[in-house]
């Protein structure tokens, strides 16, 4: 069975976990990033990571995750939200939404990151009455964030791959 592990990082949190996912991937397993997967490429099963940027796959993974058909699937990202939000149950929708026909959606996992400091610097700049301006709780989270993915959340990630697999 030819499978991969595609992710596509921007601040590196995906590309963690994807590295974490490799080691309980199938002997053979081949680890990419987006940009560095062979044209015309097919696998049988991918564990296939991007980041959430305004609710869904960041436009490099989503222009790709559409080309993937008949693929069996197993989908992470990693979000500056809590993986447990509704914003988190929504962005996991959209990005299952996003792969090609065929494809079998075995099992997923989200994990918070730590979010782009460019970001953070920019909503910092907004009016107070701006829905993405920081206040206190968003500054706490994206506090927390910073501390993730950790240690258990690399294992949850492999456990859920694992079930995922097996099932």
């Amino acid at each position: 069975m030819k499978c991969a592990v595609i992710y596509s990082s921007k601040t590196g949190n995906t590309k963690k976990v994807a590295e974490a996912l490799l080691a309980v991937m199938p002997d053979g397993t081949e680890l990419y990033d987006v940009p560095s997967v062979p044209e015309g490429a097919e696998f049988e099963c991918v564990a296939m990571g991007c980041w959430i940027d305004k609710g869904t796959a960041n436009k490099e993974a989503l222009e790709f995750m559409k080309t993937l058909c008949n693929t069996k699937i197993f989908t992470f990202f990693t979000l500056g939200a809590y993986p447990d939000s509704d914003h988190a149950d929504h962005s996991l929708a959209a990005v299952n939404a996003l792969y090609g026909e065929g494809c079998d959606v075995v099992g997923s996992f989200r994990c918070q990151g730590a979010i782009d400091p460019k970001l953070m610097e920019w909503m910092t700049q907004l009016p107070e009455e701006h829905p993405h301006a920081p206040d206190a709780t968003r500054r706490k989270r994206w506090a927390q964030a910073a501390q993730h993915p950790d240690e258990a959340d690399l294992s949850a990630a492999k456990a859920a791959l694992i079930q995922a697999m097996e099932g």
